[in-house]
């Protein structure tokens, strides 16, 4: 596998992956789109086909890691080398900030609509049905479109929840998910995952909102900083670091479980 092949497969295989998880996100929270309000299940399947989607367009140019976590559990398990790893994780956080772009161009006016809307912006309407256009605007109020956040902020705990989920995805991928060559994800080993990560996100996305992925976070937290978008709130740096940190461990150990119980 070339170095070519893994920057193409992987920065293309991300940006698909950031553009339909982040696009069913931006589906369900942007005023004036047609999904609006659809829900949690709307974003777990939305993430789980991108997933598919993405692994599918990458898995025969770069095995389709999409996912530093994944890319750390492989190379500790020796199916990738360490010497690939720094152009692994390069492609994919540039293929995750294009994705976000790609997002916030395909609702560039939904964008618009949301963030200049008083009730989105401010407090509720008092009983006279005056908006206080003197409160402080909420923060982050499209955040959620490109970030994860925590429902209760405590760092121990959203480091183990992102722990123990990126742990469940890597064991998948590190167990059933490799094709033949071992380089990454087969055919049946994309739609395992896929379904692997719905799964994930019903029983274990509730507290963090479940990153399992470091560039899935980083990239598009980055462009959501970047991108002039009127009234966007503040981009959540003091947790920027937990859906970092907390996959990248898991990811860790999940290397080091599959060595000592499947190898």
């Amino acid at each position: 596998m070339s170095s070519s092949d893994i920057f193409i497969g992987e920065t293309i295989g991300t940006a698909v992956l950031i553009l339909l998880g982040g696009g069913v996100c931006a589906a369900v929270t942007l005023k004036h789109s047609k999904a609006q309000g659809a829900g949690w299940l709307s974003i777990t399947f939305g993430w789980g086909f991108a997933v598919l989607t993405a692994a599918y367009l990458a898995g025969g140019v770069s095995g389709a890691h999409l996912n530093p976590a994944v890319t750390i559990g492989l190379a500790i398990k020796g199916g990738t080398p360490w010497s690939d790893v720094p152009l692994y994780l390069g492609s994919q956080l540039l293929g995750a900030m294009i994705g976000a772009v790609l997002v916030w161009l395909t609702y560039y006016g939904q964008f618009r609509a949301h963030l200049t809307d008083p009730e989105t912006l401010y407090s509720p309407p008092s009983e006279e049905g005056l908006v206080d256009q003197a409160a402080a605007p909420k923060a982050g109020p499209v955040l959620g479109i490109f970030s994860t956040g925590p429902e209760i902020r405590n760092a121990v705990q959203n480091v183990v929840t992102e722990v123990i989920a990126t742990v469940v995805l890597v064991l998948a991928i590190l167990t059933q998910g490799l094709n033949n060559d071992g380089n990454g994800l087969g055919t049946l080993g994309a739609l395992i995952t896929s379904l692997v990560v719905v799964a994930i996100g019903l029983s274990l996305g509730g507290p963090t909102g479940y990153a399992i992925n470091p560039v899935r976070d980083l990239g598009p937290r980055i462009v959501h900083a970047l991108l002039p978008l009127p009234n966007k709130g503040g981009s959540d740096w003091g947790y920027a670091w937990i859906p970092v940190v907390g996959p990248l461990i898991g990811g860790a150990i999940a290397g080091g479980l599959y060595n000592l119980a499947f190898a």
